[in-house]
């Protein structure tokens, strides 16, 4: 007796978050398993997919001229390619246990589940928003995705005001007051913090807080935001602190974000103290074996400090889909972890940092030596050379590489990759400078900055 063979169903991927990571990842499975063998479908609740987050102030600010210029895939795109992206569709319940997700259309409210074999977590992050009256008054603006970067440009364009205050001086809220500047706004950034860029060292931090007023820009630090004040039509007209009352036709929140982890927690999966989604290093939730997670959602291993931390950024989030996609897809990556490199501007001022800070390494409890020096973008003598300062801290006795800031005028924020490869391969300063760099006047000095740094870090950890 014969029996007739009966394909098997195609195993289905469900994909929560049709941007960086979400989309990286579908699309990665896609190249390894056709739709016969692997059905794909992505939500979405915004209106754009597969986007540059990191463009929005630049779009903001006129430097990019359009929208659709930060878009790297339309949904449309995706579609021809087998996935089925369904746009304006907000998961809101992940149930583990039979294996499916409830989600809503954000435009009907028509609610449906559809089932999974395999789940990608990739929901982002979100602006800190402070619970005080007034946070949600129309004219108070977050900038995470490109439907809040829309907002923020409607909101411009029918303000009569000139008037904008930034709260927070983090990488967006700097990079948000450029952009407000280049558009004609007198702006006033509020920080809590003793300098801008919290992400630096305070000393650092204060090379930033004089480039910004330079540019007319109002610095107010150790300024504590308590609420929002509203006028008659119900819109923002000031934001106040412990000390004082700054008017505002227009605020943009630009304290940081926090994982998207509310559709996580409820489902019962593991968060870490950032409250980020834990993973393992083929990007698995641990303890799931058929769930993913990556992007802005997760908390990441830190290589220098050997702990996990949470960083949102592209780079990471498209990596972190490449691996999700190839594991998802049958095949094996793995995704080891970050130094946490990061580079910004403000107008022409530079901004870069990797590894760790001075308060970082005191956290994890390792002992440190610290130099900065100040050198030149270029040989001195050659035209259009600038000053540049570089810091960098290096562990006592060994004199392994911990961490380098960096801040000056062109040329000074990408010489930071020469640290965060160091810091990666586990360089001692002292071999640091024997790396094998290329020179000419117009590029460097004979002595690259890093590698001057790196001198005076070698010099001083060698006694200990």
């Amino acid at each position: 007796m014969s029996m007739s063979r009966v394909s098997p169903r195609a195993e289905r991927l469900v994909v929560i978050g049709g941007d960086a990571a979400g989309m990286s990842a579908a699309s990665q499975a896609r190249r390894l398993r056709g739709p016969d063998e692997l059905e794909i479908v992505a939500f979405e609740r915004g209106h754009f997919s597969s986007y540059s987050a990191c463009g929005i102030p630049y779009w903001v600010g006129g430097d990019v001229a359009g929208r659709d210029q930060l878009i790297a895939r339309t949904p449309e795109e995706h579609r021809e390619r087998a996935i089925d992206l369904r746009m304006r569709t907000e998961v809101t319940e992940i149930d583990t246990a039979g294996q499916r997700v409830r989600a809503r259309d954000v435009d009907t409210g028509a609610e449906s589940w559809t089932a999974y074999d395999k789940l990608v977590i990739a929901t982002g992050a979100r602006p800190v928003r402070p619970e005080m009256p007034g946070m949600d008054a129309p004219g108070v603006h977050g900038v995470q995705t490109l439907d809040d970067g829309q907002a923020l440009l409607d909101t411009l364009a029918g303000t009569r005001g000139r008037r904008a205050v930034v709260v927070g001086a983090g990488y967006i809220g700097v990079e948000m007051a450029e952009a407000l500047i280049n558009r004609g706004y007198g702006v006033t950034v509020l920080n809590r913090s003793k300098e801008p860029m919290s992400t630096l060292d305070p000393d650092m931090g204060r090379l930033v807080h004089r480039a910004m007023e330079g540019l007319g820009i109002t610095m107010v630090n150790d300024a504590e935001v308590t609420k929002v004040l509203t006028g008659d039509d119900g819109r923002v007209r000031a934001v106040v602190t412990a000390d004082a009352e700054y008017p505002a036709d227009v605020v943009v929140l630009g304290i940081g974000v926090r994982p998207e982890t509310s559709l996580a927690r409820a489902a019962g999966l593991p968060l870490g103290s950032h409250h980020g989604l834990l993973t393992d290093l083929a990007m698995r939730v641990r303890g799931h074996e058929n769930i993913w997670a990556g992007g802005d959602c997760v908390e990441v291993l830190d290589l220098v400090s050997g702990q996990e931390r949470h960083i949102a950024l592209g780079t990471h989030a498209n990596k972190h889909g490449q691996v999700i996609g190839t594991n998802a897809g049958g095949g094996y990556a793995t995704f080891p972890g970050v130094v946490g490199t990061a580079v910004s501007k403000v107008c022409d001022l530079e901004i870069a940092r990797t590894g760790l800070r001075e308060k970082d390494a005191h956290r994890v409890g390792l002992r440190f030596e610290a130099v900065t020096i100040e050198s030149t973008s270029r040989a001195g003598y050659y035209p259009g050379a600038s000053l540049m300062t570089v810091k960098m801290l290096a562990e006592r006795r060994t004199g392994r590489l911990l961490g380098v800031q960096i801040v000056g005028r062109e040329g000074a924020a990408k010489r930071v990759d020469i640290a965060a490869v160091a810091l990666t391969a586990g360089l001692t300063v002292e071999q640091m400078t024997a790396l094998d760099l290329g020179y000419a006047p117009p590029f460097s000095p004979v002595w690259d900055p890093v590698l001057v740094a790196a001198r005076k870090a070698a010099a001083k950890v060698r006694p200990a």
